[in-house]
């Protein structure tokens, strides 16, 4: 028994828990409040994916006559699917990994429509190992049972969502509440079962649903609804990313025929509150932080607690117990590296900061405390929670899920791994900054970084200054050629369709995105249409932007706003070839094509010049001399040997120091005194060392013995240590 059950209603993430429930959790441990978390979608999935679930699914009545081909032929090969699908899923899990030699056989998976895409795709297979190869075969696999379900018994499913177009733009409950009011569907099913049973087990008095995303929003209020039905003593909370941005002008009182309670922006005290009103109840008014509930027969929104949010250092570490983490499954939807990040394997979650410290950009939700409100967390105590989640997970990848990691944090949390000797693998979402020198790219890759996304949005310097971005596409270009040498693949997030912007920038935009992935800066990225939020500076000040919303009264969600540029352009009409070219740029191939070949209707040819990208790399010095950057040195082990050198040029002794790095050998000839000075600056400041030099600090060492730092400092034989990372300039 527990008194608060945290759960994720279907569907997020078929790889990893999605984060929200195990951080509260995390909370909730440091203030002794018993919680037990569940992870419903995954629970859903495992059920349906299962031998009894595709009998379920395959003795649902269909029409043969009248379903499609592809259907007709799924159903034929109902047996095969029957037969494999157990062993598919448990190598999915990692638990099969024998299985791949099988799977790779193409004569083992029964396959329909999904797998016709494979002709187009043998060239990518080549850069796949047999284990990813079978992954995405895999995949194909379920995507095929999954049309099935689609076509044939539930519309509305969908692996990472389900009926997400509920509660997209939901300014009206009526359509969602007519849903909730009629038949059970096909999930429900699934989903009502599992739930009754961790009711049963767990007996709590509180039921708090993360609600991140539309997706989820249906299932949640089908969970609640049944809980409301079948067990009327226990209260229900909904929070999460849905209720933060979408829920904030809630009226509609039907809402709370099945949630008591819908909290705001941090949940750590609204829910620590909830939770002393509901398990604690006292005669005196009660407190409560941002939460809307019914009072005196009407929806009420209660904020009459004087106490403060808690600070990031105080909410403890993420816990993941009670998921099934060794149940997770890894997919890979295309042969892209990079891409399947966010679908294969599992990770551990964790954020660097609070909120955003750029929060400028117009289309961004930045008058929200989840992004305005910027808070970092010191890198020390970061590791420490990465060292906690290593040894209660047994994972050791990170993904900080990060507005915006901050540059000079992601430095100290790097060295803070290498000064423990951590071995672990993260990646986080960033700004394309200027901070990401070659230098800080080479040590976040040493420190196990493997990726990063950031938003080049628009592609065009008019939009991205309108968009308040900070960045240009040159300094796009050069963070990402950093990043892309030190070895960390790079995801880009694109838009179209932002207001004012018009079809020669769009076309322009694709071809600086083209050029991008042929000079091997960029490995991934998504196009996403513009969006109009209601919280963001375009939403709030429409006319300075050029576009007149569409006004609807707001009784139920409020996010996406629609409207109607003065451009009068049909912006969705690009979706299809910006997509399709994007999908071919990834594999590396048909950068030849022409862009008018991605679309079937008339374009103009773009003003970007064919060396545009190539040209911002050029001539940009990176070693010059800044007295104020800190310099590290990444290793004190050398082999020094005094030897003499007879040649015209010099003749007399001098010491031949030997780097012995991880893939190569770094030789390099110093003077006897200077060889002696630089080995001791290196034991001095190694990696060990908390304290971090400055290079002014060094010149001033330097030049208390010898003459000219700077002549010393861009040497041949010092810029060789540079070039090979012995020496960063941060």
């Amino acid at each position: 028994m527990k008194d608060l059950l945290l759960i994720t209603p279907p569907f997020t993430q078929l790889n990893t828990p999605y984060p929200a429930t195990a951080y509260i959790k995390g909370f909730l441990n440091t203030k002794d409040i018993s919680s037990y978390q569940t992870d419903l979608g995954l629970d859903v999935i495992l059920e349906l994916f299962s031998r009894n679930g595709i009998e379920k699914i395959f003795n649902t009545e269909v029409n043969l006559q009248e379903i499609s081909e592809n259907s007709q032929r799924i159903y034929a090969l109902r047996e095969e699917y029957l037969k494999t699908i157990d062993q598919v899923i448990h190598f999915l899990q990692g638990k099969n990994p024998t299985l791949a030699r099988q799977i790779c056989s193409m004569n083992f998976l029964p396959e329909a429509s999904r797998f016709n895409q494979l002709d187009d795709m043998d060239f990518a297979f080549g850069n796949m190992g047999l284990q990813d190869k079978a992954k995405h075969l895999a995949t194909l696999y379920l995507e095929d049972i999954s049309d099935y379900i689609i076509e044939n018994i539930d519309a509305d499913f969908g692996f990472s969502r389900y009926a997400e177009r509920l509660g997209k733009s939901a300014n009206s409950f009526d359509e969602l509440y007519s849903k909730l009011s009629g038949d059970q569907t096909f999930i429900d099913y699934f989903t009502l079962k599992i739930l009754q049973e961790k009711l049963e087990w767990v007996q709590p008095k509180l039921v708090c649903f993360s609600i991140p995303f539309p997706g989820n929003l249906y299932a949640g209020f089908r969970c609640a609804q049944f809980i409301k039905k079948h067990y009327p003593h226990i209260k229900t909370a909904m929070g999460g990313g849905f209720p933060n941005t979408e829920l904030r002008e809630v009226k509609d009182q039907r809402v709370f025929e099945f949630f008591d309670f819908i909290t705001l922006d941090d949940g750590e005290l609204p829910l620590e509150l909830l939770c002393s009103n509901v398990l604690h109840p006292s005669e005196e008014e009660a407190e409560y932080k941002r939460t809307f509930l019914i009072e005196n027969q009407k929806v009420t929104y209660k904020n009459n607690s004087k106490r403060h949010d808690y600070k990031q250092a105080d909410i403890g570490t993420p816990d993941y117990i009670d998921l099934k983490l060794d149940q997770y499954v890894s997919v890979i939807e295309i042969a892209n590296p990079m891409h399947s990040l966010w679908s294969d394997g599992r990770w551990n979650k964790l954020t660097m900061a609070h909120g955003c410290y750029w929060g400028k950009c117009t289309f961004c939700d930045i008058s929200l405390d989840y992004i305005k409100i910027y808070e970092p967390i010191s890198a020390k105590i970061l590791v420490d929670r990465m060292e906690e989640l290593i040894k209660t997970t047994g994972e050791t990848g990170f993904h900080f899920v990060d507005e915006a990691a901050p540059p000079a944090l992601m430095r100290e949390v790097a060295l803070e791994i290498l000064r423990r000797n951590l071995v672990v693998t993260w990646w986080t979402n960033i700004r394309f900054e200027k901070s990401f020198t070659r230098d800080l790219c080479y040590l976040l890759k040493i420190s196990g970084c493997v990726a990063v996304s950031g938003g080049l949005e628009v592609a065009s310097d008019r939009l991205l200054q309108l968009i308040d971005k900070g960045v240009s596409v040159e300094q796009v270009a050069r963070v990402t050629r950093n990043f892309t040498e030190a070895g960390i693949m790079v995801h880009a997030y694109l838009m179209y369709g932002y207001p004012t912007q018009t079809i020669q920038e769009t076309v322009d935009s694709l071809e600086m995105v083209r050029q991008m992935f042929e000079m091997g800066i960029l490995q991934s990225g998504f196009w996403h249409q513009f969006a109009m939020t209601a919280h963001s500076p375009v939403g709030i000040n429409p006319e300075e932007f050029g576009v007149t919303p569409v006004k609807e009264e707001i009784l139920f969600a409020n996010n996406d706003i629609d409207f109607k540029d003065k451009t009068g352009i049909d912006h969705s009409k690009f979706s299809f070839g910006l997509k399709k070219s994007l999908f071919n740029y990834m594999h590396g191939i048909n950068f030849e094509f022409p862009l008018q070949d991605w679309f079937d209707f008339k374009i103009p040819r773009t003003q970007v010049h064919p060396d545009h990208i190539h040209d911002c790399l050029l001539d940009e010095n990176q070693f010059g001399f800044k007295g104020n950057s800190k310099v590290v040195f990444l290793t004190k082990n050398v082999i020094a040997e005094n030897r003499i050198k007879n040649k015209k040029k010099y003749s007399g002794p001098y010491t031949l120091l030997t780097f012995h790095l991880k893939t190569n050998i770094v030789k390099i000839d110093l003077e006897q005194d200077k060889a002696e000075w630089l080995m001791k600056v290196l034991e001095e400041n190694s990696i060990e060392n908390p304290k971090k030099v400055t290079a002014q600090q060094l010149k001033n060492q330097f030049e208390e013995n010898f003459e000219d730092f700077e002549l010393f400092w861009f040497s041949k034989p010092m810029q060789q240590l540079k070039e090979n990372g012995v020496i960063l300039s941060l």
